[in-house]
């Protein structure tokens, strides 16, 4: 793919700390190659505000892979930007053409507070998992993979499920606010398997619990989620984590 070079007006939104009421400011961004990731190309404007004597633009970001979740952000009001499946660290600015204007800007939830600019708080989200609690298996020494039998069919969805990275694109894209996306899948890659069986019916309870006590809304089953999600994690996870919370409310009630 042949290289070009751009230039960009940026219209970021800034905020100082959780208090601030922050706005958008805007700036140009020139010679900006086509082969750049939208964070080079933020590290190339942070680099000249930097000269400038100005804040950098604070932003989260870690294995630059797809891999952490860490780079969350809308981009022309998009989670992660324009491409499918894709996080923002591997989109790419031959996504955008030469004169065009982008709007970036943090998620916008009431679970996930602004921390400073395009960085949120997303530690409801680490609680939730420490809702989970673990897994009671034994450790110690590595036993073969044939072990403990799985079906096939179980096992690929499980580790479909298990590919969420926890970034928050599906809290940002519902009108809601709903964490049921990431709940299920937690959830479910873990009642998918025998190991997961001990603990399945309080994992459900509790996981959900957090959940609501972190603040996040309710489902309405619009697919937004689904849509935005850079590891297309498939809304039937949703169906699970009911029926798995209904028959875990029925047994405790017993």
């Amino acid at each position: 793919m042949e290289q070009y070079m751009m230039n960009l007006t940026l219209k970021v939104w800034r905020q100082k700390n959780s208090a601030d009421r922050g706005g958008f400011e805007t700036y140009p961004v020139k010679n900006i190659s086509s082969e750049m990731s939208f964070l080079e190309m933020i590290d190339v404007l942070n680099e000249e505000l930097i000269i400038q004597g100005k804040d950098p633009i604070a932003f989260d970001h870690d294995c630059r892979e797809g891999i952490c979740g860490m780079c969350s952000m809308y981009i022309n009001g998009r989670p992660h930007g324009p491409w499918q499946a894709n996080t923002v660290c591997q989109l790419h600015m031959r996504a955008y053409q030469n004169g065009d204007t982008i709007v970036v800007e943090p998620w916008r939830a009431n679970a996930f507070p602004v921390i400073k600019d395009l960085v949120v708080d997303r530690s409801a989200f680490d609680r939730i998992i420490q809702a989970g609690g673990y897994i009671s298996v034994n450790t110690g020494n590595a036993v073969d993979a044939n072990a403990v039998p799985v079906e096939k069919d179980k096992a690929d969805a499980a580790f479909a499920a298990a590919s969420c990275i926890g970034c928050g694109a599906c809290v940002a894209a519902c009108k809601n606010s709903s964490a049921l996306l990431f709940v299920s899948a937690k959830v479910s890659h873990l009642a998918l398997l025998p190991q997961g069986g001990p603990e399945r019916k309080t994992r459900a309870l509790n996981m959900v619990a957090q959940m609501d006590k972190e603040g996040f809304g309710s489902c309405t089953n619009t697919g937004a989620c689904e849509a935005v999600c850079p590891k297309e994690i498939s809304i039937e996870n949703i169906a699970r984590l009911n029926r798995e919370y209904m028959m875990a409310g029925a047994a405790s009630a017993k």
